[in-house]
């Protein structure tokens, strides 16, 4: 079965070729003609016998402190999302990268690649060193949150400071969530529509409050649903990514980071892969940001923890100033 879903996916992938994207209409797997806010680069990788495009913005200021901020996106996003504090950390002098992970984005979507956050630290630290950057400070948002804990593990000789805006894995889903599999996460993906993608963010992120700007933000995920040929790619590279959160938990590794931490928590946050699937008692245990967010400052040392109250998941939209000025107060000066 499996076999068959993946010879599907390559032989959608070539019998479509991409069609640049025009507003309000269908959006291929790779963005194509979605426009980023600076200018678009690829870094070729070698990765599980792929010979994968890794796509990123690299951008120095006109007077550059000397210092680099990478910036890492969540699960239902990609780069361009990093709008706003891109431009912000321009303007204070701040070299910027940021990377679209391997199954996101304008990135390559492999149909057969065992995902892991290793591995994504793994191609991340190639793009640093092929860029030369000695040290970076290592922002990360949601599932990018988890990434750059695990980054930050793995090369502590790169990373200055790590901050953690809103980040998922928290907590372990698994000791909670029943494990349904791959296939299932495909299955659900594949039921994706623009209702129940500003539905489900409506609800998890924004407290039930939607507003006008937020439809940009979904813009690409609500017009790769309207190309159902490239669409299943894009729902297997989902569920594969899903499961590599499920499964794959750094909590257990917080005591183990040595870098300076901060965390900043929308503590109205109640997001939870999976909480769907178990009963309400249960439910209402999960994603309780407003303490997940002091249990983990107590578990990684000397971390520093801001919390936003009344703020959801996404604090660099819904509370940018207070989002950007802990961040920039947190950041090394050069």
């Amino acid at each position: 079965m499996l076999r068959l879903v993946l010879l599907a996916l390559l032989a959608v992938a070539c019998a479509h070729p991409p069609i640049p994207y025009k507003p309000g209409g269908a959006m291929d797997a790779q963005m194509t003609g979605f426009k980023y806010p600076q200018t678009v680069k690829y870094f070729k990788v070698k990765s599980q016998k792929h010979e994968l495009k890794m796509a990123y913005m690299f951008v120095r200021p006109a007077k550059t402190n000397g210092q680099t901020v990478l910036l890492m996106h969540g699960k239902n996003f990609s780069g361009y999302y990093w709008d706003t504090t891109m431009k912000k950390l321009l303007s204070e002098g701040y070299q910027v990268l940021v990377p679209d992970q391997v199954g996101f984005g304008k990135s390559s979507k492999p149909t057969r690649y065992q995902y892991s956050f290793q591995t994504l630290a793994l191609n991340t630290k190639k793009l640093v060193d092929r860029l030369k950057l000695k040290s970076v400070t290592v922002v990360g948002h949601s599932m990018g949150g988890m990434l750059a804990t695990r980054f930050a593990l793995m090369y502590p000789e790169t990373v200055s400071r790590l901050v953690l805006v809103n980040p998922i894995g928290l907590e372990d889903w698994k000791l909670k969530v029943p494990y349904l599999g791959v296939d299932a996460a495909y299955a659900t993906e594949l039921k994706q529509t623009p209702d129940s993608i500003r539905g489900y963010q409506k609800e998890a992120y924004y407290d039930g409050q939607w507003k006008p700007e937020y439809d940009k933000l979904i813009e690409p995920a609500i017009a790769q649903t309207k190309d159902r040929h490239n669409f299943v790619k894009l729902a297997w590279s989902a569920a594969l990514t899903y499961d590599m959160i499920i499964t794959q938990p750094v909590l257990y590794e917080f005591k183990k980071l040595n870098v300076p931490t901060l965390l900043i928590i929308g503590t109205r946050d109640r997001t939870a892969p999976g909480k769907q699937l178990v009963a309400e008692d249960v439910r209402k245990t999960m994603g309780q940001y407003e303490a997940l967010g002091k249990k983990t400052q107590k578990a990684i040392k000397g971390s520093k923890l801001v919390e936003l109250p009344g703020v959801g998941h996404m604090p660099q939209v819904e509370a940018f100033e207070a989002y950007i000025t802990a961040l920039v107060d947190f950041l090394p000066r050069g």
